[in-house]
């Protein structure tokens, strides 16, 4: 890290020692303190200066021997990813009010999206999978979903193999966390061990590890999914099964998936939906154009829109008509992203929307597929009345021109 010289203003408010005002070097030098209180009084100036250089020599602390100093140095780090003034509607009172809650698992909840583009250190990941094997339970499920929002894929080997390892955990609350982050991550490697997690003598795990399976499209785990959807047939274990089975993108899994377009369960006919319209079946395309429109679930309702998009009927309206109901704002910005760059030009006029959680929406997903040509649609709400969505387009505008 380069030596600051200058007293910076965003530390005006530190505390004084000796009638001076606490320089940044020196806030740093005392992450080193052997006085705990000192250190933690560090972290918290650091995460209130909003000061994105403090990321890197943070880190360290993810592993310090006192419990409070580890969760409020990731939830320091998750702060600086989150963006420098969290007020996400959709995480009640993350660290600005309830500092001590657990905090990591809701922001890894929000998505991709949402996740300013700052570096990531290796340090930083280093220590979050050693805080892994921590020895007390809420600090390594911070640090296993915190890992999940701030790394980016690919992990280098060893990470990958580190974190693999936590599928093995003996805590189950981790086995499953490291499941879902290896999905978000697109761990390939873990394809194995995952297919051995879908008979873990938990269900969480099991649930998570068949998910999971979808998201890194491993295809040998097809048979192993057909096995567990036949066997739990219902509920969330048919649904996890199914949910994996269509995020293959196989058109083996159409035969299996259709049934369940009719099914009672919504979770299994929007799994099957979304599915076929990966797998590029168009056999049900009469089907899911009623789905998308009569179907009484409007989470089913958005996955026909997106099947039907993915199978080249033209719905990208249709879907972004349903971002109106805040219940569907994560599906529907997963979906359209998943439709990729070729829809983005669709999206600059949906910017202009009444409802401000439908612009948050649309800003997040042409951060993730909208390239350079979206940049002036995403400048004109960047100054946007609802903080939120003048948040999400400046975050996407950053992720478009990447480091600066």
């Amino acid at each position: 890290m380069r030596k600051i010289c200058a007293v910076l203003c965003l530390l005006a408010a530190a505390p004084i020692v000796g009638a001076q005002t606490l320089r940044f070097d020196d806030v740093v030098r005392n992450l080193r303190n052997p006085d705990a209180k000192t250190r933690l009084a560090s972290v918290k100036l650091l995460r209130d200066a909003k000061y994105p250089e403090a990321i890197e020599p943070l880190a360290p602390l993810v592993n310090d021997p006192v419990d409070e100093i580890q969760l409020e140095t990731i939830a320091a780090e998750l702060s600086f990813y989150l963006g420098q003034d969290v007020r996400s509607r959709r995480m009640v009172a993350f660290v600005i009010e309830k500092r001590q809650s657990a905090v990591a698992e809701a922001a890894f909840q929000l998505g991709p999206a949402a996740v300013w583009p700052q570096p990531v250190p290796r340090t930083l990941v280093s220590s979050l999978l050693t805080a892994i094997d921590d020895e007390t339970p809420r600090v390594r499920s911070e640090a296993t979903y915190a890992l999940g929002v701030i790394a980016r894929p690919p992990l280098d080997a060893a990470a990958a193999q580190q974190l693999v390892k936590a599928l093995d955990h003996y805590d189950p609350a981790i086995r499953a966390a490291a499941a879902l982050v290896i999905g978000r991550l697109n761990v390939t490697a873990a394809g194995d061990e995952l297919i051995k997690a879908v008979n873990d003598s938990q269900a969480e795990v099991r649930y998570a590890a068949m998910r999971a399976l979808g998201y890194i499209h491993e295809a040998r785990a097809i048979p192993t999914l057909q096995q567990q959807l036949a066997f739990y047939k219902k509920g969330e274990g048919a649904w996890s099964a199914l949910d994996g089975l269509a995020r293959m993108g196989s058109s083996s899994t159409a035969p299996v998936l259709k049934p369940y377009l009719t099914d009672k369960d919504p979770y299994l006919r929007r799994s099957a939906a979304e599915g076929l319209g990966r797998a590029g079946d168009t056999s049900q395309v009469d089907a899911l154009g009623r789905m998308a429109t009569t179907d009484e679930s409007p989470m089913v309702r958005l996955a026909a829109c997106f099947a039907l998009q993915k199978l080249g009927q033209n719905y990208v309206t249709r879907l972004v008509d349903l971002l109106t109901n805040d219940k569907l704002a994560q599906q529907g910005v997963e979906s359209l992203v998943e439709l990729g760059p070729p829809i983005a030009p669709q999206l600059y006029a949906r910017l202009q929307e009444p409802q401000p959680q439908t612009r948050e929406a649309i800003a997040d997903v042409l951060g993730m597929i909208g390239g350079a040509g979206a940049l002036p649609a995403l400048q004109t709400v960047a100054a946007d009345k609802d903080p939120d969505v003048a948040a999400a387009a400046k975050r996407a505008m950053a992720r478009i021109r990447g480091p600066q």
